[in-house]
């Protein structure tokens, strides 16, 4: 393999610019289509074969008119101080601004007087605006008419919040990606001394991400995508690109310092470093792609994006960055910092910093990883405490229209007004279809603990309304009983009462021969929640296990697979464990502009596990190839450790930074399901960088000893050996060069 990736680094050398015309082709291409097919992204968590969503769809069914999954605003309405919205002037206000609200889109727009969404004080109203169209699909005259909802009330005189989700989200400006960029820039610099040669894994990254994120784009118009997805595979791509690429570059560099002609430095680069890419690169995707096992059609979604990005990383690092250096040639120096002496970080034979901290693992080892291993416990601790939910307005951004009407909700109607819980009763098998719907808001109604209130689908005593409902009985067989809980819609009180509800009306089709589905965003967030849950075991066991098969035929070893392994365990309890501290209960989540506490956005488990899998990965993969080369070379496993953490301890530090700086670029955005990953995934290259491949592993390989490098006879001789050092290519190209010598004087 070394072989060959080291001949296609040296033809991109040569053929730089066929090479560099068909990645810019690609782009261009991307940009194309992303102008042309895509749509708009669309944040929908629903899960097809759980109780929520069963709701969802009998709903549909029967009542295709039904608007499921149609947008809904909720227009808050706050009196004057001293005033009431009750009084004669303000209710014709209130009615006037609604009124102008409805276009061909809008299916329905309550009103606050009659349905008694009105504050007790009088002061604060919403009325709910009901679409037929999902928010994306929305037109500017459905939103320019709800913001006119704003106009008309504030002009005499009211506030008004718009919640919901109809309003379009304002897109923010690339900061994270300019953070990431910055951090980079400044980590490259000082690696290399120049300006030059930290620009190229910086540009070809870019480029990277480019294509990347107008690939998914452009597949937004043929396939439903979520507004994570994209903003996944940027973070990602940007993250790996850079790394790849400074691998790769740290290695031409040496080559180039040790005299080989530059092409043939190239390639070698490719074919040594590059091996180390590609594998590092096929466990991230391994462990991405591998999210589709769930079932999952978000997160399927989610992880083939983010290992699209990474593929492309991989391939423009083998291709387009050998490319670039054969434009810069002997340039590729330049533009050197005078402040910053010229490193090479993978040839300094200095007794570097790299050098002295692992012969101080070496010297306390059993000290060193005792304290290591009780340093990630303590910060792991708050993961028994993790609790998950769906993201809701309550986390918005301080001031936003939706955070202010969720908190204006909140205050004034309970927290439970701003995510009820619905149960549609079935009542096709039932005998008495009525009587089946009697004997279900009778249940909920004994139930004391959580519940605020429990609205039946007609009011008992109004002729009319149970006329109607016998009518929807005959006619469509179910009908909906609202239960507004005390807690809100993230509350783990919340998704008590769900399993309470459900517990309360499980012996419902054996008593009316009806059936009760409990729907809403809570009852949602606890179906998808445990559906992870259930599918956890098997991700873990398909990404795992072909991810050591792939190690151990890189490291030909058993135990090293299992140790990178158990590492990543500790990497993502500290990870998760930090998570819980900030997001959940609220330790220096100022720092991240958070106001407030809320659970864990319910995706991040499984999600982080795909993710930070394949990153540690990426370290073991880096830094013990170095190790294993020196050992190879007959250096003792003693040595072979501190040999090796000296020559890759500098470029998996800076890889390690520039990636944190782009995670935790993402850590600073509003989004807070973008804000959680950004953050759990800095705080877990962190720990797995430099707590767990720069203590635990040294310290662990130094205890062991040669054992370490230890595999059965007979499974090495069935075992493919990769040659992810290149020492069969670098025999190689040694040979050929005593052949040409030979040749020379034999001519002579």
């Amino acid at each position: 393999m070394a072989w060959h990736l080291f001949r296609l680094g040296r033809w991109s050398f040569v053929h730089r610019r066929l090479v560099a015309l068909v990645w810019v082709g690609l782009l261009l291409l991307g940009g194309v289509g992303a102008a042309t097919l895509s749509a708009p992204t669309k944040d929908t968590f629903d899960l097809k074969g759980v109780e929520s969503t069963q709701a969802f769809d009998l709903i549909k069914a029967r009542t295709p008119q039904a608007t499921t999954d149609g947008a809904t605003a909720q227009v808050v309405f706050e009196a004057p101080d001293g005033e009431q919205l009750t009084s004669a002037p303000n209710r014709k206000a209130v009615a006037a601004a609604l009124a102008g609200v409805r276009t061909a889109d809008v299916v329905s727009v309550t009103d606050p007087f009659t349905t008694g969404t009105v504050s007790p004080d009088g002061t604060v109203a919403y009325a709910v605006v009901t679409y037929a169209r999902p928010s994306v699909e929305l037109t500017s005259g459905d939103v320019d008419a709800l913001e006119g909802v704003r106009t008309a009330a504030e002009g005499s005189g009211l506030q008004v919040a718009v919640g919901g989700d109809a309003l379009p989200v304002e897109t923010a400006p690339p900061t994270a990606e300019i953070i990431g960029v910055v951090v980079a820039l400044l980590v490259l610099a000082i690696t290399f001394g120049s300006l030059v040669a930290a620009g190229m894994p910086l540009l070809t990254a870019i480029l990277g991400v480019g294509i990347g994120i107008t690939g998914i784009t452009t597949l937004s118009g043929f396939v439903s995508l979520s507004s994570v997805t994209p903003a996944l595979g940027s973070m990602l791509g940007l993250a790996v690109g850079i790394d790849y690429a400074l691998f790769i570059m740290s290695r031409y560099r040496s080559e180039v310092a040790r005299g080989r002609p530059l092409a043939e430095a190239a390639g070698v680069a490719v074919g040594t470093a590059g091996s180390a890419v590609v594998f590092a690169g096929l466990t991230v995707v391994i462990a991405l792609a591998g999210l589709s096992v769930t079932g999952i059609s978000f997160l399927t979604q989610m992880g083939l994006g983010g290992a699209f990005t990474v593929v492309i990383a991989v391939l423009i690092a083998l291709t387009l960055l050998p490319a670039l250096l054969g434009f810069t040639g002997a340039r590729v120096a330049g533009g050197r910092l005078r402040f910053l002496r010229q490193r090479d970080p993978e040839s300094d034979d200095r007794r570097t910093a790299g050098r002295r901290w692992v012969e101080l693992v070496a010297r306390f080892k059993v000290p060193m990883l005792v304290g290591g291993l009780l340093f990630a416990a303590v910060v792991s601790l708050p993961v028994t405490k993790m609790e998950l939910a769906l993201p809701d307005n309550g986390t918005a951004t301080a001031g936003s229209d939706a955070r202010v009407a969720f908190d204006a909700i909140s205050d004034s109607f309970g927290a439970g007004s701003n995510g009820p819980l619905v149960v549609v009763v079935d009542t096709r098998g039932a005998a008495d279809p009525a009587g089946a719907v009697d004997a279900v808001v009778a249940e909920l109604g004994t139930i004391r603990s959580g519940v605020a209130a429990v609205v039946p689908p007609a009011t008992p005593g109004d002729a009319a309304a149970e006329k109607a409902l016998a009518g929807q009985l005959q006619a469509v067989q179910y009908a909906t009983v609202t239960v507004v809980p005390v807690s809100g819609p993230s509350d783990a009180a919340t998704k008590d009462l769900v399993e309470t509800i459900r517990t309360r009306l499980s012996d419902l089709p054996a008593e009316t021969g009806a059936r009760a589905l409990v729907t809403g965003q809570t009852a949602v967030g606890v179906d998808i929640s445990q559906k992870l849950l259930d599918v956890f075991p098997l991700y873990l066991v398909i990404v795992v296990g072909l991810a050591i098969f792939l190690l151990i035929a890189v490291f030909r070893s058993l135990w090293v697979p299992v140790k990178a392994a158990l590492g990543f365990v500790i990497s993502l309890g500290v990870s998760l464990g930090a998570t819980v501290a900030v997001f959940q209960w609220g330790w220096l989540n100022g720092l991240l502009g958070l106001d407030v506490t809320s659970p864990v956005v319910f995706i991040l488990p499984l999600l982080l596990t795909g993710i930070l899998f394949g990153l540690a990965m990426d370290y073991e993969v880096f830094l013990v190839t170095r190790m294993r080369e020196a050992h190879v070379h007959g250096r003792p496993a003693r040595e072979a450790v501190l040999e090796g953490f000296q020559h890759s301890a500098r470029v998996v530090t800076a890889a390690a930074v520039i990636m944190m700086g782009v995670f935790a670029g993402f850590a600073l955005t509003d989004d807070v399901i973008i804000k959680t990953i950004g953050f759990a995934l800095t705080v877990g290259v962190l720990a797995d960088a430099f707590l767990v491949r720069m203590l635990i592993v040294p310290a662990l390989m130094l205890i062991v000893g040669e054992r370490i490098w230890w595999m059965p006879r007979w499974f090495e001789r069935i075992t493919p050996d990769l040659d992810i050092e290149g020492e069969s290519l670098l025999r190689r190209l040694a040979a050929e060069r005593d052949a040409v010598r030979a040749g020379v004087r034999a001519g002579v």
